[in-house]
């Protein structure tokens, strides 16, 4: 197969730690970045990639097949639709917008162009994740009732990964919300991924708790399949990163799945299957262990541009665990 030629749109943490390094482990080619950052742009060319300021331009970039975007969450929908204008593929970050509206306009914009559009959800690629589906669809735990998903970190006010300072993941105006808004949407799609059935509906309390700042720092939230299998999640921003942070787990009538230090970037982690009649733990293997599962999402987000197929993406899909977070934030029963 051909590689692929990328162009990244935000040139920040995400993209410089795991998405470039993917895309070159894939065997593809980052061509082209736009970013405002000098020091983004002096790092993109060290990596032999062209460099822009708008994205615009490098939307336009005949060069370019498919666009990563990877900017503040409120300038989604620009990149996405600068791409999709210029029949350009898609990976977009999550969540897809920073409100329902830019996420409903986005979509719509690849569907009229007629161009691929995925949502970045490495979480889907991950080895652990992939082994947990398929020891469910197996029938390992009998029929599933409830998912238990916690993914929680330790962000403060003045935290930021990327250049210049600007912590925008908790300005309300950038990001759209606070630790419900990064961390739960990888939750409610792994709810349907894991289970091959989406939530139908959800509710929340939110927690503005330890941090000084407008956002909610932490979240649970508890909603339904339509087959009845319970999910709730518990996301936050106030768990110190020292604390066990990162936990899913699958109950159903003849035992549970325990995923331990699987939810993030990194490939790892454990599976843990617990017989329901006799207690008994088993380590159930990871094929591909170490598979990053940015890697992963680039190889089959690549077969996607190539085949013509849409495979495992789907604007549609994303745009309800969308909407599901939108509704979400409404029904804050705390508020």
């Amino acid at each position: 197969m051909r590689p692929v030629r990328w162009g990244i749109v935000g040139f920040g943490w995400v993209a410089t730690d795991f998405m470039a390094p993917a895309i070159a482990a894939a065997g593809d080619r980052l061509v082209a970045v736009a970013d405002p950052s000098l020091a983004a742009q002096a790092d993109a060319s060290r990596r032999g990639a062209r460099t822009y300021t708008d994205v615009c331009a490098l939307a336009s970039d005949p060069e370019v097949e498919a666009i990563y975007v990877a900017t503040p969450n409120h300038l989604h929908r620009e990149a996405v639709e600068a791409a999709a204008a210029n029949g350009k593929a898609v990976l977009c970050e999550k969540p897809i917008a920073a409100t329902l509206v830019d996420a409903e306009a986005a979509v719509a914009a690849c569907r009229r162009a007629g161009v691929l559009y995925g949502t970045a959800f490495d979480q889907r690629h991950h080895p652990a994740h992939r082994a947990l589906r398929d020891a469910l669809a197996a029938g390992r735990i009998g029929t599933p009732t409830a998912i238990r998903i916690v993914y929680a970190c330790w962000l403060g006010p003045t935290w930021s990964a990327g250049r210049g300072g600007d912590n925008w993941r908790i300005d309300g105006a950038k990001a759209g919300g606070g630790a419900m808004m990064d961390l739960a949407p990888h939750g409610l799609d792994l709810v349907d991924f894991l289970l091959g059935e989406p939530l139908e509906t959800v509710v929340s309390m939110l927690q503005r708790r330890l941090h000084a700042y407008a956002v909610d720092d932490g979240a649970m939230l508890v909603g339904r399949t339509g087959s009845g299998v319970l999910a709730s999640l518990h996301v936050a921003y106030n768990c110190p990163d020292a604390l066990p942070r990162r936990r899913l787990e699958v109950t159903g009538s003849h035992g549970m799945i325990v995923a331990e230090k699987t939810m993030g970037q990194d490939a790892g982690g454990t599976l843990t299957l617990t017989d329901g009649t006799t207690g008994l733990p088993e380590i159930l293997p990871i094929p591909d262990h170490d598979l990053s599962p940015f890697l992963a999402q680039v190889r089959r987000f690549g077969d996607a541009v190539r085949s013509g197929r849409s495979n495992e993406f789907s604007g549609e899909r994303d745009l309800h665990t969308m909407r599901l977070l939108a509704e979400a934030y409404r029904g804050d029963i705390l508020s």
